[in-house]
This record gives C-alpha cells, structure tokens and sequence, in this order.
C-alpha cells in the first residue's frame, strides 16, 4: 500500500545559497504522507517514533514540483515500517518563471522510519 502526494516548492522556502530548500522541507513532506498512509491503513494517524535511515542524494530547489510517496514495507502488530521517497518531477529554468517537467523524476531524498499505532486505537480479532 503506499499514498502519494504532490507539492510545488516555492522559491520563499529556499533559505540557502543556489536556492536551495533545506533537507527538512522534504522531511515535513514525508510526515504528512505518513499521517495520510496510516489513516489510510489503520484509520488513525499514529505516532512517528524516528527515522532508521536518511539519505540526502540531490539537492531541492524553489521552483521545483516534488513528489512524496510513502510505502508500506512491513506491518507490526502496533507498528508501520515505512519507506518514503521524494522525485523532483519538475524543475525552474531560471529565474523568469519558466520551468519544465522532467524526461525522469530525480530522486532527491530517501527515507525509512516507523511509526506506531496507539494501542487502544488497534483491533484484535480472536
């Protein structure tokens, strides 16, 4: 099972050099895909208890269109491993406001991280 959500970056949330976004940004994103993912498979937006792995591999910039997708990789009993994934989609060409969909996404952040069902909220069948 996995959500996908999409999300133009605007050139006011870069804070860097180059115009760059910080690696948070794309942080937050994973965590409203996850809430969406766990109401979507438990109906209940759970708890994010962190991340095991993080991996920054090309840099997000104002102007661009991202893609979010958080997938199920395995289910507990009250916890969701999930692996989250941000594609550019769309990229700014300069500064005039043009701006062009890309031939390929660029994968530009990878994640995987838990997150918990609380346990009044989690059915059991006999």
């Amino acid at each position: 099972m996995k959500v996908v959500h999409q999300r133009y970056v605007a050139h006011s949330d870069a804070h860097y050099a180059g115009n760059l976004v910080d690696g948070a940004f794309g942080l937050k994103l994973f965590g409203d895909a996850g809430t969406h993912l766990a109401i979507t498979i438990d109906g209940h937006e759970s708890l994010f208890a962190g991340y095991a792995s993080v991996e920054f591999l090309a840099p997000v910039r104002g102007g661009d269109v991202v893609e979010v997708e958080a997938r199920l990789a395995s289910k507990g009993r009250r916890s969701r491993t999930v692996d989250f994934e941000l594609r550019i989609i769309c990229r700014s060409v300069d500064d005039s406001g043009r701006a062009e969909v890309l031939a390929e996404p660029i994968v530009a952040t990878r994640a995987r991280g838990t997150a918990v069902v609380p346990a009044d909220t989690v059915t059991t069948t006999p």
